[in-house]
């Protein structure tokens, strides 16, 4: 069970770190918007228009896909229909979005949303399993999208060099890493744990949780012995996730721009920016500032000017408003409020 003090106290840490963070995005989001141009960023926005339906949909495909990735990643006997799949995905995506324990309760929350439906731990491990194959198609993406950016636009500073250079080195280290450490079985969770308790911090709380740890990073570990077959499926899923994604970055350049939209490259390239963004700073609530800074900044390298960065990052975070708020939704009709289900998704994350 969760320790209400513990709770309460975690939860004492986030409100200062959250409160820093939207203070700290709100003066980098006027900063850009200053920078790029006011009137710009509105005439863009106006020329998105009804075009926003198509974004939604294609950012609702997004959803639908990851849902269904996490649905095939749960193991018999255990079932979960595709509609209870997406409203957790929905929960989870809202809780990381206005939250800055981002993944930390994002994860847990949608195996706590389903948890009258499939066991706590069979719900957790398929969700870890789901997340590190998605993990691994991110880091794929930065690859590829870095590669595409070094060689297909050469008159780049060499900072932006440097830093291409080092974000393909970085995910080389990860999916190098994450591999040796799934061939070895190494025990990261339960081990780390366990050594923290060998040195008599919170010995008697942590010893307690030992045994579900190591159970639970069997099931993850076990899930590609036992289940080979599923494995193609989810990163075929994925992919098209990602796809989705260029897409929509595609489509919404297309509806800001005056003239002819930047192509395929230019999309990928910027969803790479997004994904790189994402991951960074997911402590963010809503990457406020810093998607529509970092976006300028990369369409201003791409010679496409930072308002239609600015712009981009806009519209998507319009976007992800909308999802976010239907999701907030679906936790109220379903009893709960975000308060209490952070307090379940901790303890879902502690047992």
């Amino acid at each position: 069970m969760t320790n209400p003090t513990r709770t309460r106290a975690a939860s004492a840490h986030f409100a200062p770190a959250g409160a820093i963070a939207a203070v700290l995005g709100l003066l980098l989001f006027a900063w850009s918007v200053r920078r790029a141009g006011v009137a710009e960023i509105l005439e863009g926005i106006r020329r998105v228009g009804h075009g926003f339906a198509v974004i939604l949909l294609l950012a609702s495909m997004r959803q639908a896909i990851r849902a269904l990735a996490w649905k095939v990643c749960i193991e018999p006997p255990h079932r979960l229909p595709f509609r209870h799949a997406l409203a957790a995905v929905m929960t989870g995506d809202a809780i990381g979005n206005l939250l800055p324990v981002g993944p930390f309760a994002s994860e847990p929350t949608k195996a706590v949303f389903v948890r009258g439906r499939v066991p706590l731990m069979a719900a957790l491990s398929s969700v870890t399993v789901e997340n590190l194959l998605y993990t691994f198609s991110v880091a794929v993406v930065i690859i590829a999208g870095t590669v595409a950016f070094l060689s297909g636009f050469p008159l780049l500073p060499p900072a932006l060099r440097v830093a291409g250079v080092a974000a393909i080195a970085s995910m080389l280290m990860l999916i190098g890493g994450a591999a040796l450490v799934f061939r070895r079985k190494v025990r990261v969770v339960s081990g780390g744990v366990a050594w923290v308790s060998r040195r008599g911090v919170a010995q008697r709380l942590l010893e307690a949780q030992l045994e579900r740890l190591r159970t639970f990073e069997e099931r993850v570990y076990g899930f590609y012995a036992r289940n080979q077959r599923l494995i193609g499926p989810v990163v075929l899923l994925d992919a098209l996730f990602h796809v989705l994604a260029i897409a929509e970055v595609y489509v919404t350049l297309a509806l800001i721009s005056s003239g002819p939209g930047p192509g395929l490259l230019t999309a990928f390239v910027l969803e790479t920016v997004n994904r790189v963004i994402t991951i960074v700073f997911k402590f963010v609530p809503l990457r406020l500032g810093v998607d529509e800074a970092g976006t300028g900044l990369m369409t201003s390298a791409l010679q496409l000017g930072s308002a239609a960065g600015v712009t981009l990052a806009i519209v998507r975070k319009a976007r992800v408003l909308f999802w976010t708020t239907i999701g907030v939704v679906l936790l109220v009709r379903r009893g709960f409020s975000v308060d209490a289900v952070l307090r379940q998704a901790r303890g879902a994350a502690d047992s």
